[in-house]
């Protein structure tokens, strides 16, 4: 039985971290004020800029935070969680502190009489055969066992490198369009999914290019609704953002949480 509900609201890619102070407050505000109006909250990934173990809560006061916050919510609304890119880690531990329903990658649900396919969005990114690789590998229980036994300081420094690293490489393919494109995801891969989980309606994240499209491949067609990255913190960024998508009987569009 997959899940159904009336109304939604999906989230993705908040990188909550203590350093954006704002966009924490942000999601803490959205827990107690937009979120309890719908039957069902979805986050799509990448709660945490990223995530070292469960243990690492224990010492993490922001975690902690986080982690009242959206324990208050599920006691009010239905919450599910789809595992990101930067914190698959997340283990069974806060999922159970939390009261959230973990989903797997991707998960078919009805919202508002309709089936939607839901996505973090990275396994999507197939031309980026490099990422496709890395995480071939990280997603290994047995490679996840072994990092999770390591000293928790090693863990975080580890994290600390590849967050710098995927910064680094962030900031230098967005200035040519070649990348861009291999950023993102494929038609092929949607229409895979699609095809797969039965669906012609998608929902994903982790691009941070947030439209609706309509797309087809060959006899396939479909609609791809992207979720907004939050960022409302960086001095350099001209248009801080953060927003929901909204799913009810009126149909789907996006909520600005910013104006809203």
């Amino acid at each position: 039985m997959i899940p159904q509900y009336a109304s939604a609201l999906l989230i993705s890619d908040l990188h909550l971290t203590p350093s954006m102070p704002l966009t924490a407050q942000r999601f803490f505000d959205f827990c107690e004020k937009e979120a309890p109006k719908v039957e069902a909250v979805f986050i799509l990934g990448d709660l945490f800029e990223y995530w070292v173990g469960d243990d690492a809560s224990a010492s993490s006061p922001f975690q902690q935070e986080v982690q009242r916050a959206i324990a208050n919510l599920s006691a009010k609304v239905k919450t599910y969680y789809i595992h990101g890119n930067r914190d698959f880690l997340i283990g069974k531990s806060f999922i159970k502190k939390t009261g959230m329903t973990l989903l797997p990658d991707p998960s078919l649900v009805e919202l508002a009489s309709h089936k939607w396919v839901l996505a973090h969005g990275d396994a999507l990114c197939t031309a980026d055969f490099g990422y496709q690789l890395f995480r071939s590998w990280v997603r290994k229980p047995w490679v996840q066992k072994l990092f999770l036994t390591l000293p928790l300081n090693w863990r975080r420094g580890v994290a600390q490198h590849l967050r710098s690293n995927s910064h680094g490489q962030y900031q230098t393919q967005l200035r040519s369009a070649a990348s861009q494109l291999k950023m993102d995801v494929t038609r092929e891969a949607c229409a895979d999914v699609m095809k797969d989980q039965s669906g012609d309606r998608l929902i994903h994240g982790h691009t941070h290019l947030p439209a609706h499209h309509e797309e087809s491949l060959n006899t396939q067609t479909w609609q791809r609704w992207v979720l907004s990255d939050w960022d409302l913190d960086h001095p350099e960024s001209l248009h801080p953002r953060a927003s929901a998508l909204l799913i009810d009987s009126a149909g789907a569009r996006y909520l600005d949480l910013i104006k809203h």
